[in-house]
């Protein structure tokens, strides 16, 4: 690889951009926590996993061999309280009436659906946590064999205690003093198992009443959450790899739990660098199901929601995201919305016009293309930085209407390069899509000639096919206006 400038990385774990090494030059070994799929993807989700595609698509462009792996958590997990009856699975498949692997299946197929609406990237390897139980059960073992687990009435929990005598550090990626943590938790589990509050399962007894269970050496029961992403990340990426992202919330007890697994597992921190996007708020307010103040990503596409005045193009929900770092809080709203569909038609339509040559070309160009390119890259150097990287594509959205409006000059040479370049950062990197409308660029052309064909079968009395154009055009959301100076149309 040939970079000018090394790529830098917020690493949470040191509370520092670091400059990147990969443990294998060229290559890049990224896990991200996957759903937990027994309902619908949110919006807050979304936002995390278009995050990781933008930074998926980054390292790509940048050069890197990048393995992506990202599970897909299809296990059932109890809360705290140990209540089978709140058994996430469980209590979907019976609000449904479905079996729990149907619930499995059904919100898989949901996550799937919509991640293809916003344009991200499948992973390398999508893994499942019933599908990996093998090695769940193989690590549990081998932490119970070195003394850093213990068995308590079937079930079977990570000694953190035990951990920190042994040179480890309970609390260092989310910064929380592990006595304080001793001393302010109190033990939810209900059954007195666990020697001190804070130690986690990492295989848990099932009821008789539990759907999901396996059979293990401590009688018949299932994984502990954290254990699945360490089973899963080793196995494809080794017990050290480079990069593990995720949600915020997920940085402790998750990502924390996963740390202290690894440690003792294999004796090595497994993961250089733990990536972690913010959250996604709503309207000024915290998204939560129990308030309403929340909404699913088809009521956004669609429009059907009392939160947003009209429904909005993935591809403009997706520009409206990467307008802000990863790392930083996003608030949705309708003005904010309507501005960034504003600016992603404005950049839409700068792509469009790259499509052809301007009237003529000139001698030298009067703007530094390279010196432009030098800064976009900068910014994706800089911790994936895609807000500053928009802001450098507007100054070429500028340029571009200089040139149309010959206020500017470009060489042929500049003019092929910029329209490479701009298609590469705004499809390759920023993964925007043209709205179906407009991927064609010939749709006035073709609205003309319906336009036309309707204003025929008027003229001959045929109103049957006039309002079957005119029907046909609405479902599919173009409504036509008759004015007095003609047929218009617009696109709702």
């Amino acid at each position: 690889m040939s970079q000018r400038t090394p790529l830098k990385i917020y690493n949470s774990l040191s509370g520092e951009k670091e400059t990147f090494t990969p443990i294998t030059e060229g290559k890049v070994g990224m896990y991200v926590c996957g759903p937990t799929v027994y309902s619908n993807v949110h919006m807050g989700n979304v936002r995390t996993f278009m995050s990781f595609d933008f930074i998926y698509r980054s390292l790509m462009h940048l050069g890197y061999q990048v393995r992506y792996v990202r599970n897909i958590t299809d296990a059932g997990h109890l809360t705290d309280d140990g209540d089978v009856e709140n058994d996430r699975f469980v209590k979907q498949s019976r609000l449904e009436k479905l079996e729990p692997m149907e619930i499995v299946q059904k919100y898989t197929v949901d996550f799937h659906e919509v991640l293809k609406s916003f344009n991200l990237l499948p992973p390398n390897i999508e893994p499942t946590a019933t599908g990996h139980i093998v090695e769940q059960l193989e690590l549990t073992k081998k932490l119970v064999e070195s003394g850093m687990a213990y068995e308590a009435n079937g079930s079977v929990y990570f000694d953190v205690h035990k951990y920190n005598e042994r040179g480890g550090n309970y609390g260092e990626l989310s910064k929380r003093n592990i006595e304080e943590l001793f001393a302010n938790t109190r033990d939810l589990d209900g059954q007195n198992e666990k020697r001190n509050p804070q130690d986690f399962a990492l295989w848990k007894k099932a009821s008789p009443q539990h759907i999901m269970k396996w059979p293990s050496p401590w009688g018949e029961g299932f994984p502990g959450w954290h254990l699945e992403c360490t089973a899963m990340s080793t196995k494809y990426l080794g017990e050290r790899f480079d990069i593990h992202g995720g949600g915020m919330d997920l940085k402790f007890p998750h990502h924390e739990c996963e740390i202290a697994q690894g440690k003792a597992c294999n004796g090595i921190s497994p993961v250089n660098y733990w990536l972690h996007a913010n959250m996604l708020t709503l309207n000024g307010q915290k998204m939560s199901k129990s308030t309403g103040n929340t909404i699913l990503p088809h009521e956004l596409i669609s429009g059907d929601n009392t939160f947003f005045e009209k429904g909005f193009d993935p591809s403009v929900v997706r520009f409206f995201f990467l307008q802000a770092h990863y790392r930083s809080v996003v608030d949705l709203s309708n003005d904010a919305l309507i501005a960034s569909e504003k600016g992603f038609e404005r950049l839409m339509d700068a792509m469009e016009f790259l499509e052809h040559s301007p009237d003529s070309f000139n001698q030298e160009s009067s703007y530094d293309l390279s010196e432009w390119k030098s800064k976009c890259y900068q910014a994706l150097l800089d911790d994936f930085n895609s807000p500053i990287l928009i802001a450098l594509l507007f100054d070429a959205v500028k340029y571009i209407a200089q040139i149309r409006e010959s206020k500017a000059r470009v060489t042929e040479a500049d003019w092929h390069d910029l329209a490479k370049l701009m298609r590469a950062f705004v499809f390759d990197v920023l993964g925007l899509k043209k709205p179906k409308l407009m991927q064609s660029g010939k749709l006035d052309a073709a609205m003309e000639i319906l336009i036309d064909l309707r204003t025929q079968a008027r003229k001959s009395k045929n109103w049957e096919l006039s309002d079957q154009i005119r029907d046909r055009l609405l479902a599919e959301g173009i409504e036509l206006k008759d004015t007095r100076e003609g047929t218009q149309y617009v696109v709702k």
